[in-house]
């Protein structure tokens, strides 16, 4: 995730706009805004929806577009995609768009976190329904994961720690099959560490490893863009750093992470045979498997973006034309796949 905007001003104004609230609830007695607390009516007609989607060029996003357009398609809902790519100011400029567009609801996948009092709020005022999908916003600041829960706009996506605990227990089982020495072995955590979803994941990856290896091996936190050219930059300092090492395990919070890990790796002259891959996504690990060369890539953890579209899509409809509440958050399904398992699971490489 290429910062494209400034991190600073963003945190800024969304503090600003969280104090500005915080008086306003003191002043007029009502309570601030609350997470998927935005008071909507059932729609009789035709629903209209806005997706907004971060990154929407990646292999992922255009999954779960493609998939929220067959379910809006099949429930005959009017629907619009945007890629807001990594622009935050985009992202609070296309709900106000939504909004005076007359969309019924907003799906978004927000770019930045920080933004979620604004999207809230906007929302809010305009008797919008709200979901998010894949990362959670917080109404009443820019951290969700210093988010009360009941400020947490409701989400539509995989479960952190469901994820994170499968990439831990497959790394450990290639641990324990490779017979390293965990002396000589070192675990790189890469990922963009105030994206709360991906620390869920990682924690989990964590916990599942220590529980899963039989040995105790050091680890390090790498932060990262979430991108593989950025992943690989910070990791092969990371290497550099630790020349000594000479098997290393790498996962992080998606497959940019564990792929940019791996070429670093390969570029350093660490063979595949001293490197135990396991990604989150899949998309980019099956291009190491399409070939005959040998890859430290060994699993990744297939999430299908088209689940989680038609889930949101649908979890939306519910609302919106039968007036079900809806979930604090919903999860699709995840499966583990390798060079040997990847096309029968139905991966599409990026």
């Amino acid at each position: 995730m290429r910062a494209a905007y400034n991190r600073r001003t963003v945190v800024a104004a969304a503090t600003a706009l969280t104090a500005v609230l915080a008086l306003a609830a003191c002043s007029t007695g009502k309570e601030s805004v609350k997470g998927g607390d935005t008071s909507v009516a059932k729609v009789d007609g035709k629903i209209s929806l806005t997706y907004l989607q971060k990154q929407g060029d990646q292999e992922y996003f255009i999954g779960e577009a493609d998939g929220a357009k067959a379910k809006a398609a099949e429930l005959g809902i009017d629907l619009k995609v945007v890629n807001l790519g990594n622009d935050a100011n985009k992202t609070v400029s296309e709900v106000q768009s939504a909004v005076a567009q007359k969309s019924n609801g907003v799906i978004i996948v927000v770019p930045d976190p920080a933004v979620g009092p604004q999207v809230v709020q906007t929302a809010k005022d305009a008797k919008v329904a709200l979901l998010t999908s894949d990362d959670q916003i917080c109404a009443t600041g820019p951290d969700p994961s210093s988010c009360a829960k009941d400020d947490l706009v409701a989400r539509i996506g995989f479960s952190g720690e469901q994820m994170g605990t499968e990439v831990g227990k497959r790394a450990a089982e290639e641990f324990k099959k490779a017979g390293w020495n965990p002396a000589d072995t070192r675990i790189v955590s890469a990922w963009k560490q105030d994206v709360t979803v991906c620390g869920d994941r990682v924690k989990a990856a964590k916990t599942a490893f220590a529980a899963g290896a039989g040995a105790q091996v050091q680890n390090i936190d790498v932060a990262t863009d979430n991108t593989p050219t950025g992943a690989q930059d910070k990791i092969a300092a990371t290497v550099t750093a630790n020349a000594g090492v000479k098997h290393w395990v790498v996962w992080g919070c998606n497959d940019e992470n564990v792929q940019g890990g791996v070429t670093a790796l390969e570029n350093a002259g660490i063979g595949a045979d001293d490197v135990i891959g396991v990604g989150l996504g899949a998309y980019l690990a099956c291009k190491d498997w399409s070939g005959s060369k040998p890859s430290g890539m060994k699993a990744a953890l297939f999430i299908n973006g088209k689940d989680v579209g038609a889930l949101a899509v649908q979890t939306m409809y519910d609302k919106l034309k039968n007036g079900k509440d809806f979930p604090k958050e919903a999860f699709a399904p995840t499966t583990m796949v390798d060079a040997t398992t990847w096309k029968s699971a139905g991966v599409t490489c990026s």
